[in-house]
């Protein structure tokens, strides 16, 4: 009996041996057992990329934001400047990151009209985390020093009496400052010649020269070039005329039901954490309700604005109508 306990001893030992190593791997932290804290956010810089030039009317607000973004969740806000295609490039780019909240997206009304506009957009708006807005503007009717046109009456009047001689300058086929023209075109009954531009800035330049005559712009691209007396505005498609443009009239109190804006927001990947999105949406709201955003904007003549990213989703999903109508009625549709 005494042996035969001696020879099973080895065998108890390395039985106990095991079930404690068996214990002690489950609890080691190689993350193969209990689940792992959830990390901290931001950890690391964060990428906010932006389909538009730097220096531009979107680009300005962006980089405020994104330093004072930066500077309350204590990791820089980096913007990545990606200028073609509509802001097409900089949508792809943005939604092919890891949708871990270190990649966002300055999105604008391009991403519903570019998803109306092309067949081929190469993303769905189901692809858009909405954060929150963080502008909004309205357009103005700039029309050319060398038209012998006082305002937007006398500009309908001239472009009646001079057909095909009045062209109106755009940005892309199916873009808002087009949609916008045809449809100025249609409640008005002018015809005006469309002629294409890669980008507003040109479109600025060529119309001080003189060299096209009337743009839908969004006023916060042509409010220097107002007050500098080099172009003239003749109406803006606001509700009630605007603070830095008050001696302009509004479409509406020219008797024309018109009135259409901008929007700029920030959105993230689909499948971005629920905590991420609502830490970045109050942040951005504190942000666009200082005194020094708010300045910035009105000065640029933007409104600084935020929301819910519910309110967000439902404002890109109102642009997919109203754009996706216009888009088919005046056959703007394409490939790519």
């Amino acid at each position: 009996m005494t042996q035969r306990r001696i020879d099973n001893e080895p065998r108890t030992m390395l039985a106990i041996a095991r079930r404690l190593g068996c214990a002690l791997l489950l609890l080691a932290p190689t993350g193969l057992g209990a689940p792992r804290a959830e990390e901290p956010y931001p950890v690391r810089p964060i990428r906010l990329i932006v389909g538009f030039g730097a220096g531009g009317p979107t680009d300005i607000p962006a980089r405020f934001m994104a330093d004072k973004l930066g500077e309350m969740l204590g990791q820089r806000v980096i913007v990545e400047n990606k200028p073609a295609a509509a802001g097409m490039i900089a949508t792809r780019d943005a939604l092919s990151q890891p949708r871990d909240g270190y990649t966002l997206l300055l999105c604008t009304h391009f991403e519903p009209i570019n998803t109306a506009l092309f067949r081929k957009a190469q993303f769905k708006l189901s692809d858009i985390a909405p954060v929150s807005l963080i502008a909004k503007y309205y357009y103005g009717l700039a029309l050319a020093n060398s038209v012998p046109a006082a305002g937007f009456g006398d500009f309908l009047r001239y472009a009646q009496t001079h057909p095909g001689e009045v062209s109106y300058a755009t940005i892309g086929a199916g873009s808002a400052q087009e949609i916008l023209a045809r449809q100025l075109e249609k409640f008005t009954g002018i015809t005006m010649n469309r002629i294409p531009f890669r980008g507003g800035a040109q479109v600025v330049q060529e119309l001080v020269a003189g060299r096209v005559q009337f743009y839908v712009s969004p006023t916060l691209a042509i409010v220097p070039q107002y007050q500098a007396g080099q172009l003239k505005i003749l109406a803006v498609t606001a509700p009630e005329r605007l603070h830095n443009l008050a001696d302009v009239p509004t479409l509406t109190e020219r008797g024309i039901d018109f009135v259409r804006f901008g929007w700029l927001g920030i959105c993230a990947g689909a499948g971005t954490p629920r905590p991420i999105l609502d830490l970045l949406q109050r942040q951005i709201a504190v942000v666009a309700g200082s005194p020094d955003y708010r300045t910035m904007i009105e000065k640029a003549g933007s409104i600084a604005v935020s929301s819910t990213s519910e309110e967000l989703g439902q404002l890109i999903a109102q642009t997919l109508d109203d754009v996706s109508a216009s888009i088919r009625e005046f056959g703007l549709q394409q490939d790519e």
